[in-house]
């Protein structure tokens, strides 16, 4: 296990200096930084303690993504795997759960701990003798892939939706809702195989706007039902959730553009971080979209080519 953190420290080491930051500078940055953006967040609005979790969660499940769990437990064994794991999730919540401690969200804290915990139990792997039917159509297969892999993160949605209009708690209905978006950037955020992108008749123009449309109506079928359970108990709050439910979509065309203008490689530590800073002021994602739209055409160009 040791070996494995030892190389975690090197790649983290060297992702620094490619960016051309001394490692123990940009570690002090990125704490100071996270410090700031957080006392910012507490300080801005009353769901801080919520997006905290929300972002966490983000984290822990990209370290969940099945390649990488698989390539773990194939060098390091089943034993070694499973405490890799747990200790690793809780290295990355630990910054999350200190700043819920200070704040006295201990509740929160103990909810996020667990989770962490629990992740690292977490296979992607449905391991069932059927075919779990979905909502989505098989084009294009992103959502009916992750759903079968995450579905369980859905009934916990819509019944955290219930228990918040029992208790009467409006922000633990918007946390369901914010964290069945999240669910649904994992499905977008991974490149597919070449073939997927070349076998598709279409510009590339055509291509990233039939990706994006299909990401948002299939993410927003799923988070409408929390919208709808919402709205109604608490109609005169209706205005915030459907800003809410049309920043979730945003974020979801986003990450779908990303995507491809890094393809066929993966999101980089760059657009990882303006995504991080947009959660502060998710308008700023409409500047910078065209720049990435034009690049991810210029990327998706040597694949596809215009039918007519």
């Amino acid at each position: 296990m040791k070996e494995y953190f030892r190389l975690q420290i090197i790649r983290t080491d060297r992702i620094y200096r490619e960016i051309g930051i001394n490692p123990w500078v940009g570690l002090l940055l990125s704490i100071l930084i996270f410090a700031l953006l957080s006392e910012l967040l507490f300080y801005k609005t009353s769901l801080a303690k919520y997006l905290l979790m929300l972002t966490a969660l983000s984290t822990l499940f990209g370290l969940g993504e099945k390649q990488r769990t698989e390539f773990i437990q194939t060098v390091f064994g089943d034993v070694q795997y499973r405490s890799i794991r747990i200790v690793e999730n809780l290295i990355f919540a630990l910054p999350f759960l200190i700043v819920l401690s200070i704040r006295s969200c201990f509740v929160e804290a103990a909810v996020l701990t667990t989770s962490a915990i629990l992740l690292a139990f977490f296979t992607q792997r449905l391991g069932l003798n059927f075919t779990l039917p979905t909502p989505f159509s098989q084009r294009p297969f992103e959502y009916a892939v992750g759903f079968r892999k995450t579905f369980l993160f859905f009934p916990i949605a819509y019944a955290l939706t219930v228990i918040a209009i029992v208790v009467d708690n409006m922000n633990l209905g918007i946390f369901s809702m914010l964290l069945v978006f999240l669910v649904a950037l994992t499905y977008s955020s991974s490149p597919e195989d070449e073939y997927y992108v070349w076998i598709h008749a279409r510009s590339p123009k055509s291509f990233l706007k039939h990706k994006c449309l299909h990401a948002m109506k299939n993410a927003s079928l799923l988070a409408v039902p929390i919208l709808l359970a919402l709205s109604c108990f608490y109609p005169t709050q209706i205005f915030i959730f459907v800003a809410l439910f049309l920043i979730g979509n945003l974020y979801v065309l986003t990450i779908v553009i990303m995507k491809y203008s890094a393809y066929p490689h993966e999101i980089n530590l760059l657009e990882g971080i303006v995504l991080t800073c947009s959660i502060f002021f998710p308008p700023i994602l409409l500047l910078i979209l065209p720049f990435y739209i034009s690049k991810a055409n210029r990327k998706l160009s040597p694949y596809l080519n215009d039918p007519h």
